[in-house]
């Protein structure tokens, strides 16, 4: 039986009085958890239980818009506050956009987005800089493979990550009923313990460890505001000149671009015409089971650049079949095999989502180590915006037409990876001999 001492993340000596890492990765991961269920639920039915001029649909292209345009700055607010304090501050967005559903308006909605853009932007790369920071620690106070430390802590993550969707589609189906008429019960109870359970995370978040490195430090009050944002504009534009984030950015896109087909297509398209509305929540939670599966597997077999390439071309593979099964011969059938394949597309689907999103983080931590702040900034950016762009045009084209732009985002993605992986072997491999 394995001891903690034979544990690949835990060295026989151990410095004489280090931080504890792991502490703070599992309070992380459980206060993702506690956030994401209540949000992730109720972004699922945005579009369900705000009809009204597709007030809930809009909101979230509208969210996502301003998640996308904060992005530019966020790496400024969390170099200024540290990303522990950048992680607290960025829950109240969540929480304020869960609140203004209980009263749902365009005065109220509209403004919670707009301000959950700017607390999501800073949340995410927040808790990028964060548990990259913590493994590269943990990896250096125990003498541990620096690469091997930095996927294993995201697959724990994100493993723990993706059961939101398992928790929070759960806790509706127990506190949603279906009404005659059509209407649905419960909808107020069910947002009330979304933002108990919100609350909590945010406590959680409190009892992080702030970490021993100048990102968790205040900048001198002499600097001033001017200076911060020609210094944030310079780092921006010069992340942009590096050809590794270039080619790595199709990818980022395609991560977001999958990421909403699940949201706006595949529960329309593909749940909804054989399940039903009451199905979404099953199916959902399936896709959320295998994510959770994946990014654990993921995380613990990455253990370098070599490793990425490969789990990352099996992921893209893997929904590369989906995407064309759907495109050239998918059609809805009736029976036990009707009600199967949506699940197994969900959970094949999921497994793909897993993989990309362990393995972005992991790919990013280890190429831009010199700017962590900008490369996350970077990776929400383009996914923010490239989910956006599906909320804004699944309405406006054909089923059909997604998939094709999903198989060609897809493929293009994956060439510029695998160009940047085998570059970047090259030239280590150039300078090792």
């Amino acid at each position: 039986m394995a001891t903690d001492e034979e544990s690949p993340l835990v060295a026989e000596q151990a410095p004489s009085q280090p931080l504890n890492h792991r502490r703070d990765v599992y309070l992380l991961c459980w206060a993702f958890l506690l956030i994401f269920l209540a949000y992730g639920a109720v972004q699922n039915l945005e579009s369900t239980i705000n009809t009204e001029g597709d007030m809930g649909t809009i909101s979230l292209g509208i969210l996502y818009v301003s998640f996308a345009i904060f992005s530019l700055v966020a790496s400024m607010v969390v170099k200024k506050m540290g990303s522990k304090n950048a992680l607290i501050l960025g829950t109240t967005g969540y929480w304020l956009f869960i609140a203004a559903n209980l009263k749902p308006s365009w005065y109220t909605m509209v403004p919670a987005s707009l301000y959950m853009g700017f607390a999501a932007s800073i949340i995410w790369v927040g808790q990028g800089t964060y548990l990259t920071s913590t493994a590269t620690s943990h990896a250096n106070d125990y003498k541990l493979h620096e690469g091997t430390v930095i996927g294993k802590f995201n697959g724990e993550f994100w493993g723990m990550f993706a059961c939101h969707q398992l928790v929070g589609n759960l806790v509706t189906l127990a506190l949603l009923r279906d009404e005659e008429g059509g209407t649905t019960s419960g909808t107020t109870l069910l947002l009330i313990v979304f933002l108990i359970s919100m609350t909590l995370g945010t406590i959680l978040m409190c009892f992080l460890s702030k970490r021993n490195s100048k990102d968790e430090r205040l900048e001198d009050s002499v600097n001033t505001v001017s200076s911060s944002v020609g210094s944030l504009l310079s780092s921006m534009l010069n992340l942009l000149f590096d050809k590794r984030i270039l080619l790595v950015i199709p990818l980022i896109a395609y991560s977001g671009l999958q990421q909403a087909f699940v949201w706006a297509e595949y529960t329309k398209e593909i749940v909804n015409p054989v399940l039903g509305e009451q199905g979404v929540g099953g199916a959902m939670a399936i896709y959320g089971v295998f994510d959770a599966i994946s990014s654990l597997a993921a995380g613990r077999f990455t253990s370098g650049l070599s490793s990425i390439t490969i789990i990352v071309s099996g992921g893209m593979l893997i929904q590369l079949i989906v995407l064309l099964w759907l495109l050239l011969s998918y059609s809805v059938v009736s029976g036990i095999l009707g009600t199967i394949l949506p699940l197994l597309i969900g959970a094949l689907w999921g497994i793909g989502d897993g993989v990309l999103n362990t393995q972005l983080s992991a790919l990013l931590g280890i190429l831009f180590k010199h700017d962590l702040e900008g490369a996350f900034a970077q990776l929400k950016l383009w996914q923010s915006a490239s989910i956006a762009v599906v909320f804004f045009i699944s309405t406006s084209i054909s089923f059909q037409a997604m998939l094709v732009i999903m198989v060609v985002a897809l493929c293009l993605s994956m060439g510029g990876f695998l160009y940047l992986t085998l570059n970047v072997e090259k030239a280590v491999a150039g300078r090792a001999s």
